[in-house]
């Protein structure tokens, strides 16, 4: 589908495999120019390689705020401005309150709450100055049907999304819109860590078989099925819509 993103200057945190690695193609096949980070230098060297001249990318730790600075002015000066944020850098925590250390605790709101506050800070001069600014977060439905099983993960994605919606209020003003996507079961690398974190004990076909039985299209989701989503809510014909939060999650809320 032709968005009318070509010519667009995009920033794609936590990209070099799973849904935010199909963010930046969905970006770059309607022609849009992407940055990209990840922690590891080789995957995120591999991921860039994929996209040509339209994409380049850097190793970062989005948990370091000079890093994460870094990047955002080094990214929006080699493209001559910034017009869309995609947070998506985040990561699989299982584990219940019993079983958590505060250390995790604050170590993963880090990650899922932090470092958009810090790439938003970061990127909003340039997204003032430019025409059809996105801010678009990456986050869980966890956000409004926390899991006890994923006490971090509901507790700080729940922040997330009060992040998500008081920002769209602040700015409003100055035309950057700001919504979320909150992802359901989706098929990436982290289910290998749920997997082994949570039934260790089950084989991989019956634990996935279980996980699907409860989601109401029956499936998991692809990477590509919220790429698109980014991808829309970055255009034109998303231009009347801030402040959301929309769930993919083929019906359900894990």
């Amino acid at each position: 589908m032709e968005l009318g993103l070509s010519g667009r200057r995009v920033i794609v945190t936590g990209a070099s495999k799973g849904i935010g690695l199909a963010i930046a193609r969905e970006f770059v096949a309607e022609g849009a120019t992407v940055r990209i980070c990840a922690r590891s230098e080789p995957e995120i060297a591999e991921a860039a390689a994929q996209f040509g001249p339209s994409a380049a990318g850097r190793a970062v730790d989005v948990r370091e705020a000079d890093q994460l600075a870094d990047f955002v002015e080094w990214a929006a000066d080699d493209m001559g401005g910034l017009d869309v944020l995609v947070n998506n850098a985040g990561g699989a925590h299982p584990g219940t309150f019993e079983t958590l250390t505060e250390e995790a605790l604050v170590a993963d709101f880090n990650v899922k709450v932090l470092s958009w506050f810090r790439a938003i800070k970061y990127a909003l001069p340039w997204l003032k100055r430019s025409g059809a600014a996105r801010v678009i977060n990456i986050g869980s439905v966890f956000a409004e049907a926390p899991d006890y099983r994923f006490f971090s993960t509901s507790v700080n994605r729940a922040a997330g999304q009060n992040l998500t919606k008081t920002l769209a209020q602040e700015l409003a003003r100055y035309a950057i819109l700001v919504n979320a996507v909150n992802i359901g079961s989706v098929r990436t690398p982290q289910w290998a860590n749920i997997h082994a974190r949570q039934a260790p004990d089950l084989p991989e076909a019956q634990f996935f078989a279980e996980q699907s039985a409860t989601i109401p299209l029956g499936r998991f989701g692809e990477p590509e099925e919220v790429a698109g989503i980014v991808a829309f809510l970055a255009s034109d014909r998303a231009s009347y819509l801030s402040g959301a939060c929309i769930d993919v999650a083929g019906g359900g809320r894990l």
